[in-house]
């Protein structure tokens, strides 16, 4: 069999948590960083362009290329030395999954390099394991709207059916959020009340990503577990939200950890939303990207 010398991975950004959905279910969008990895007579070089390229690490603590390893350390198999080329377009640290992708990227090349010896699902399972909850790096090796559950024997993965007509905006600000800060805040127990609250929600917003019914989908996107509580970490987060509501949006939640605020709206709103948040933002002294970023479905690609 011929060694494989270079691979390249397209893996998409995502948003978790969708309101309710608190490190259960998570949407791949169309916006990706791109790794390819070649085999390298020895050593390790890492070469990373796009944006905040410089805030990104180059060596062995990589988080990419820490996923390789643990790829060839569950294989029992000495990694190759390699040459990583790294793309950036997923923003750094900012509630779009840019951890999930080097995750999903380095595991994903290794298995390519290493022969393909792990089945996806396998590939599935060590990516959770080492992001610790499976929100993001379920849909980004995936694709679509996932909802990821345990069972006796290890983890269910449920396709969510997400309506044509209901379109994700993204508006990106310019100051970084960090999970283990958005973590931090969050109360270690919650009352019955709460649990309730959430489990009603959750189960409203997926017939509302189904049927696209406004009703359903301006109630579902509450939540009392993790938004309540890092709404004060965003600033300016009420009045984007007023914002968004007002120009059509069904509703605004914190994508991931934040701090990127996602609106769902229609087709017919879009544009306005995207004006709104913006300008919403720009009025509290914040600069910001707002973007409309529809759904991928493909998930990690190898090129």
């Amino acid at each position: 069999m011929s060694v494989i010398s270079t691979v390249t991975v397209k893996v998409p950004a995502t948003t978790a948590n969708l309101g309710p959905g608190f490190d259960c279910i998570g949407a791949a969008l169309k916006l990706y960083n791109e790794f390819k990895f070649t085999r390298h007579e020895s050593g390790l070089i890492i070469q990373v362009s796009g944006t905040e390229a410089e805030k990104v690490q180059t060596d062995e603590s990589n988080l990419l290329y820490q996923a390789f390893l643990k790829l060839y350390e569950f294989i029992e198999q000495t990694p190759p030395s390699v040459k990583i080329e790294i793309k950036l377009g997923v923003p750094l640290a900012r509630g779009l999954g840019s951890s999930a992708t080097a995750i999903v990227g380095g595991l994903v090349a290794g298995n390519v390099l290493a022969g393909s010896p792990l089945s996806e699902l396998q590939v599935m399972e060590l990516a959770i394991a080492m992001e610790g909850h499976p929100d993001n790096v379920v849909p980004a090796l995936l694709g679509g709207c996932r909802l990821a559950a345990t069972s006796r024997t290890g983890w269910e993965i449920c396709d969510i059916t997400w309506h044509r007509d209901i379109f994700p905006v993204v508006a990106i600000p310019d100051f970084e959020l960090s999970t283990s800060e958005a973590r931090r805040v969050l109360p270690t127990e919650v009352s019955r009340g709460d649990a309730i609250f959430n489990t009603a929600h959750f189960g409203l917003l997926l017939r509302g990503l189904a049927t696209n019914r406004e009703e359903w989908l301006r109630a579902a996107l509450q939540d009392k577990l993790h938004q309540p509580y890092r709404q004060a970490l965003i600033p300016g987060y009420d009045a984007v939200e007023t914002a968004a509501v007002a120009a059509g949006a069904y509703g605004m939640v914190i994508s991931g950890a934040g701090p990127t605020l996602l609106a769902l709206t229609d087709e017919l709103h879009t544009q306005a939303v995207v004006t709104a948040m913006t300008n919403a933002w720009k009025q509290a002294g914040i600069t910001s990207v707002v973007r409309s970023l529809p759904l991928d479905i493909q998930g990690a690609v190898i090129l």
